[in-house]
């Protein structure tokens, strides 16, 4: 099927909204948040309901077009992208609605943190996400979902109750632990793979407050290791985030400091506020601090702002580790000082508390035992210094001694070794089964893509 007659398959079953090269508003659409290849999509569909989804889903099945599926937010590896193909843009399903009685919060697939996390904050609630306002929560769960509460609470996937998605037949399904259990498995963690969520019902806490913000320090490998074993030791209702990066020209930061290596901790206690210097003070005594903006606010002054819509080009590499010793912590620091770019990071998450404590076979994000979730990224405006900037991350990574293993949400490239990055050989076996059953076809592919079963037999 040529490209007019899908065109025309698509204003005759949908009636989305669609854009196309030249239209108004086609180009802003299309454009992702991170930079990268010149891909043009056929066209932008923008769907108002799971009908009109489920439309859109058929022709590209029907026609074998390719299909990428936006949600709200932003995505390093932009897998939404499609050159020639069908973007379906999400953002249209922006629903939100808070059972405070019954702690429970819907939301659209094109919804984004921030818009969910303000709902749910006015009646001192909070679902945890990342550490972004701008990302899409439905991408954001598909892929696990690690954020400031998740030791307390878990993973986002295991705050999921349920999910409506439509698979690659067009037929629009109830994903929950009732109903259709093995798409629900799925979801959780599988990425993108298994349908279009075009809806998600998630488990709520109690968050009035949470006493958090950022620790600056002076460079020291001794720093990072000290900041890592306090995390590793603090209790469920403290999460944090650890960057070793180049300090950027903020006004909290003494301006000697700007451009060289600093290292930045993220902490939010979310326990009770009295309780909170207590489980920070082995964090403030990490090392010698350049500043100190932690304090009690609420949860969704947590978020730092997303990255800002501008050609942007990122390299990002991922990893879980166990350890992160002080000689490891002094190698990341030299080489964030040599990188090429200003945006070049070491980043840290803390594991462990309530991720630990679900079974690794629980879901599709099978990483539950590791201490430490590590990535390391460059990000430049410019062509030339990107490129440099990927060389960087590649030899960082392994001068780190990172090892083959990735978060799912976080690996930019694609193929064999991305997939098996993600995914141990036994959740891929059963991800492979689920695939073959949801999308024999593999409709949903542009993504860290999981082949079915069928398909990978018999390679």
């Amino acid at each position: 099927m040529g490209s007019n007659e899908v065109l025309e398959r698509l204003r005759s079953v949908s009636g989305a909204g669609l854009l196309t090269v030249g239209d108004a508003g086609f180009d802003d659409a299309s454009t992702m948040v991170f930079a990268g290849d010149d891909r043009t999509p056929l066209v932008v569909v923008r769907p108002r309901d799971e009908r009109e989804v489920a439309a859109v889903v058929t022709a590209a099945a029907e026609s074998g077009t390719p299909l990428g599926v936006r949600g709200g937010g932003h995505a390093y590896a932009r897998h939404a992208l499609v050159d020639g193909g069908i973007l379906l843009d999400l953002r249209e399903l922006s629903r939100v609605e808070i059972d405070a009685s019954r702690r429970v919060g819907v939301a659209g697939g094109g919804v984004s943190a921030g818009a969910y996390t303000t709902a749910a904050a006015e009646h001192g609630l909070a679902t945890g996400f990342g550490d972004t306002p701008s990302v899409g929560i439905a991408g954001l769960t598909l892929g696990g979902g690690i954020g400031f509460l998740s030791r307390r609470d878990g993973l986002t996937i295991d705050n999921l109750l349920g999910a409506t998605v439509v698979i690659a037949d067009g037929r629009v399904v109830e994903a929950s632990e009732a109903e259709e259990p093995e798409l629900f498995w799925a979801l959780r963690g599988g990425g993108g793979n298994f349908g279009v969520v075009t809806s998600l019902r998630l488990r709520l806490h109690e968050t009035p407050v949470v006493t958090g913000g950022i620790l600056a320090f002076e460079a020291r490998g001794a720093t990072v290791a000290a900041l890592i074993r306090a995390a590793g030791e603090a209790d469920d209702t403290v999460s944090t985030m650890v960057n070793v990066m180049k300090a950027p020209p903020v006004p909290f930061l003494p301006a000697d400091q700007h451009g060289r290596p600093i290292v930045l901790a993220f902490v939010c206690h979310s326990g009770r506020p009295e309780h909170a210097d207590a489980a920070l003070a082995s964090f403030r005594a990490a090392g010698p601090m350049l500043a100190d903006l932690v304090g009690e606010r609420p949860y969704p002054a947590m978020f730092q702002a997303g990255p800002d819509v501008a050609p942007n080009r990122v390299a990002m590499r991922t990893a879980f580790a166990d350890a992160f010793d002080t000689d490891r912590a002094d190698r990341a620091i030299s080489l964030v000082g040599e990188a090429p770019t200003q945006g070049a990071v070491v980043n840290l998450r803390q594991m462990g508390g309530a991720i630990a404590r679900v079974s690794e076979d629980a879901t599709a994000f099978a990483h539950r035992s590791r201490a430490l979730m590590a990535s390391v990224g460059a990000l430049s405006p410019d062509p030339v210094a990107a490129a440099a900037g990927r060389e960087w991350a590649d030899f960082t990574s392994g001068a780190l001694g990172l090892d083959g293993s990735g978060y799912v949400n976080f690996i930019a490239a694609s193929g064999d070794a991305a997939v098996r990055a993600a995914y141990p050989e036994a959740t891929l076996r059963r991800l492979a089964e689920a695939k073959a059953q949801y999308d024999p076809a593999n409709v949903f592919r542009s993504n860290v893509n999981i082949e079915p079963a069928e398909v990978a037999t018999r390679r």
